[in-house]
C-alpha cells in the first residue's frame, strides 16, 4: 500500500494539471474565435459600407441633416477649444528663459504646431467624445427599441439611411472643424501674445504664414479626412451592433469613444510616418 499511494497522488496531480492545461486551452481559443469573428463582423460592415455609398438612391436630405448636426452643432464646443489650443500653447511658450530673445519666431512655431499636429488631433478628440459617443448611443437605442428592425420591413435599408449618411458627414465636417480650430487657435495665439507683449495683428500674422509651407498643410488636411471617417465608422458601428438589453447603449457610446480616440491617434502615428518619409 505505501508504494501504491504515492501513485496514485502523482496520477491525481496529473489529471488536475491536464484539466487546468485544457481550460486555458479552450480559454485562449474561445479568445481567438472571438477575436477574429469581430474583425470579421467589422471586415464585412465596411464592405457592405463601401457598397451602399456608391449605390444610386443615396439619401441625400439626411446627409444633409447629420452635417448640419455634426458640423454647426460642434461649432461652440470647438471654438472654445480652438481659441484655448492658440492661448495656453503661446503663454506656456512665454514662460521659457529664452522665449523673450526668439519672440519674433514664436507666431510661427506656434502655428506650425498647431496646424501640424495639435490643431487636427486634439479637434480629433473631442470629435471622438461628442460625436462618436452620440453615433453610438443613437443607433444603440434604435436597435435596442427594434428601430433598425423596422426600418428593415418598411423596405428603407439601414445601412444606407443611417451609416452612410454619418459616415460621410464625418469625414467631410471634422476637416473642416479642424481648420476653423486651427484659425481660432492662430487668434488665440495672437492674443496670448499680447499679454505677454505688444504686438500687432497685421505684424503677428505675417510673421506666422511666414513659416508655413505647403508640405505643413496638405497631410495635415489630408489626415483628418481619415479622423473623421474613423470616428464615424466606429461610432455606427458600435451602435449599430449593439447588443438588446438598455445597458448595451452605454456600453456602445463608451466603446466608441474609447476605440475611436485610441483609431485618432493611430492614424496620427501613421500619418507622422508618412509624410516624414514623403518629405525626406
Amino acid at each position: 500500500m505505501k508504494k501504491i499511494i504515492p501513485v496514485i497522488r502523482v496520477k491525481g496531480f496529473a489529471t488536475q494539471q491536464t484539466k487546468r492545461l485544457s481550460e486555458k486551452t479552450l480559454e485562449k481559443t474561445q479568445i481567438a474565435s472571438i477575436f477574429f469573428a469581430e474583425v470579421a463582423s467589422v471586415f464585412i460592415f465596411i464592405t457592405v459600407l463601401v457598397k451602399e455609398t456608391f449605390s444610386r438612391d443615396f439619401e441625400f436630405k439626411e446627409f444633409f441633416r447629420q452635417c448640419f448636426h455634426i458640423g454647426y452643432k460642434s461649432l461652440p464646443l470647438i471654438t472654445v477649444t480652438g481659441a484655448i489650443m492658440g492661448l495656453v500653447l503661446t503663454i506656456q511658450s512665454l514662460t521659457v528663459p529664452w522665449a523673450r530673445l526668439v519672440f519674433d519666431l514664436l507666431p510661427g512655431m506656434v502655428t506650425v504646431s498647431l496646424i501640424r499636429e495639435m490643431g487636427p488631433v486634439i479637434t480629433a478628440l473631442i470629435c471622438a467624445g461628442k460625436i462618436g459617443s452620440g453615433m453610438g448611443a443613437e443607433l444603440g437605442s434604435m436597435k435596442v427599441t427594434e428601430q433598425i428592425e423596422a426600418m428593415e420591413v418598411s423596405s428603407i435599408n439601414p445601412m444606407r439611411f443611417l451609416v452612410v449618411t454619418r459616415v460621410l458627414a464625418a469625414t467631410l465636417m471634422i476637416p473642416l472643424l479642424v481648420l476653423y480650430a486651427d484659425a481660432l487657435g492662430i487668434l488665440g495665439s495672437w492674443a496670448g501674445a499680447n499679454i505677454k507683449g505688444d504686438v500687432s495683428f497685421a505684424l503677428f500674422f505675417s510673421q506666422a504664414f511666414a513659416s508655413v509651407g505647403f508640405s505643413d498643410l496638405l497631410p495635415a488636411v489630408v489626415k483628418t479626412f481619415f479622423f473623421g471617417a474613423a470616428i464615424g465608422l466606429v461610432g455606427c458601428y458600435q451602435g449599430y451592433n449593439a447588443g438588446r438589453g438598455t445597458a448595451s447603449v452605454g456600453i456602445a457610446a463608451n466603446s466608441a469613444v474609447v476605440i475611436a480616440s485610441f483609431m485618432v491617434i493611430v492614424i496620427d502615428l501613421i500619418a507622422a510616418q508618412v509624410s516624414d518619409m514623403l518629405i525626406l
